[in-house]
């Protein structure tokens, strides 16, 4: 039921191109493998302009040129502007000097009144974001391709919870669901491994492949721990220093697959990233590369434990940029929080209560630091918590 399965981003596109004046790029961007393509196509289907759809993916040199002529192909399409006509460009990244070349074709349609209308694609949000960043400023808009959330996955795939939390939120990788050994091969040869070879190891100047993998091992592995980099390069058997690996650990997770939580600090000033907690955008990540299989990670406590803390938390980065707040954690002394959320001066503080974890909880003394805050419990009996389900559902509001 995947093809069939419609995303809420589906909407978004499908109104902004109808819109009269908005003459705004849109770009669509996510981590590999969460349907961005898909999503495309269905917008375009239900769309009443002409469209000429390209994917960068598709020529063996995609060069300027060849995006100078697609781009005239779409003008030509407008019949001297009688029409407006979609222009969707995919994998955009892939093509030489993209960013300067969109620009100047753009700039020069606003000049002359060309009634093309552009959308973006790029399966890797590293060089997408900085050619973005770095040219494009002020001629876009974003929409975002995130990991699946557990509504969307139950919806598509009939997915229960435990499925949620053992096969994450990649809709490519459903079909597979039936057969434990085969899923993990698509998600390592189909996801893994292309996100590092091709989107950061390729792009960015990665001088430790290998280095690169085992830090993406680590952060499965310890998904939801903490773990200092003086640990990791104990761990790493490599003279690596710790600013190689923020560096890596940064680029993993532009492209959508670990986030280097850093510690919450009121003084920001000392917010230093010495000590970040791991966290996966997505459980698949975990299942995958673990050896332990469905049963045990999500039958022993302490494991499973972890992969709902991930699981809390991936959903978590998932909405960051979504409802505009920062993540982060919190530790002093003994007394730690899983999560705390920042928008503006409105504090969240998240506990996620979900398999063997010890009963210390530093939760009452963040709130007496920061009696502001709106203290959420997810999982366990307690008073006042919420059930995992309804928190992976959207069904629990982050602030006051």
């Amino acid at each position: 039921g995947c093809a069939m399965y419609e995303r809420g981003q589906v909407e978004t596109i499908v109104r902004r191109i109808a819109e009269r004046e908005n003459p705004l790029m849109q770009v669509i961007v996510g981590p590999r493998q969460t349907g961005k393509s898909t999503m495309l196509t269905q917008a375009l289907a239900k769309v009443d302009f002409e469209s000429h759809v390209v994917s960068a993916d598709d020529p063996l040199d995609p060069s300027p040129e060849w995006l100078r002529t697609e781009w005239q192909q779409a003008r030509n399409m407008t019949r001297g502007n009688e029409r407006s006509v979609v222009l969707a460009i995919d994998e955009v990244q892939k093509v030489r000097q993209w960013p300067g070349t969109v620009k100047s074709l753009w700039d020069a349609d606003r000049r002359t009144g060309a009634k093309v209308k552009v959308l973006l694609s790029g399966s890797s949000s590293l060089p997408l974001r900085k050619g973005l960043e770095d040219s494009l400023m002020g001629r876009f808009e974003l929409i975002r391709s995130p990991h699946w959330s557990y509504a969307e996955c139950r919806d598509a795939f009939g997915y229960s919870l435990d499925d949620y939390l053992y096969f994450g939120g990649y809709p490519g990788a459903a079909r597979f669901v039936g057969d434990e050994n085969r899923w993990t091969a698509y998600v390592r040869d189909s996801i893994i491994e292309p996100t590092i070879s091709q989107d950061v190891l390729a792009l960015e100047d990665v001088r430790k492949p290998a280095l690169m993998r085992t830090i993406f091992r680590l952060g499965s592995v310890y998904s939801a721990q903490e773990l200092s980099y003086n640990k990791m390069l104990g761990q790493l058997q490599d003279a690596g220093n710790t600013v190689t690996i923020a560096h890596y650990l940064d680029l993993l997770d532009k492209a959508g697959m670990i986030a280097a939580l850093p510690k919450f600090d009121a003084k920001e000033l000392t917010r230093r990233r010495s000590s970040p907690r791991l966290m996966v955008y997505d459980t698949a990540l975990m299942s995958a590369v673990s050896d332990k299989g469905r049963d045990r990670l999500l039958g022993e406590g302490d494991l499973r434990g972890r992969m709902v803390e991930s699981s809390v938390g991936a959903s978590l980065l998932a909405r960051a940029p979504e409802e505009g707040f920062e993540l982060f954690w919190w530790r002093e002394g003994n007394d730690e929080v899983d999560f705390v959320a920042q928008k503006g001066a409105s504090l969240a503080a998240v506990e996620v209560k979900g398999g063997a974890e010890s009963s210390q909880s530093g939760m009452a003394m963040f709130l007496s630091r920061h009696p502001e805050a709106k203290r959420i419990i997810v999982g366990g009996s307690s008073a006042g918590s919420c059930d995992l389900e309804g928190f992976l559902l959207g069904e629990v509001p982050l602030f006051f």
